[in-house]
């Protein structure tokens, strides 16, 4: 593994292998209401569970009828969380808004958590989670 060092590249066979993070969201508030304009907020807990730092992103992609912004026109939103040391735990919140369109019902929210190597355009590894938020 020497060799890889000094040409800047490392072993990143672990990381491909198993899963480097451990997601939990939470709601604040849980629900939103249906066809009024209102947000709530995500709050994404997300943590390296390897014996590594990692260079790490979130992404954020939400159903047709929800937005980032009071307008609805982003579905989707990266956060670059940073590199986070082996064990390290952080919390992110993204605002989710309804307006008009947001039907009552339950709206799937898909996050994925990347692991990158050197810069955020190399990813190792991926960890996708599927939420819902209640429209009412």
């Amino acid at each position: 593994m020497g060799l890889f060092n000094l040409f800047g590249k490392k072993d990143v066979s672990e990381l491909v292998n198993n899963s480097p993070f451990r997601l939990a969201t939470v709601w604040v508030p849980y629900t939103l209401y249906a066809n009024k304009n209102g947000s709530t907020t995500l709050n994404v807990k997300i943590k390296n569970v390897t014996e590594e730092p990692l260079l790490t992103s979130l992404v954020v992609e939400l159903p047709p009828s929800l937005g980032f912004e009071k307008t609805g026109l982003s579905k989707q939103r990266e956060v670059r969380i940073g590199e986070l040391a082996a064990g390290e735990e952080r919390e992110v919140g993204v605002e989710v808004f309804g307006g008009m369109k947001s039907d009552p019902g339950e709206y799937t929210v898909v996050l994925t958590a990347m692991a990158h190597y050197r810069d955020y355009g190399h990813v190792i590894n991926a960890v996708k989670k599927r939420t819902s938020l209640k429209v009412a």
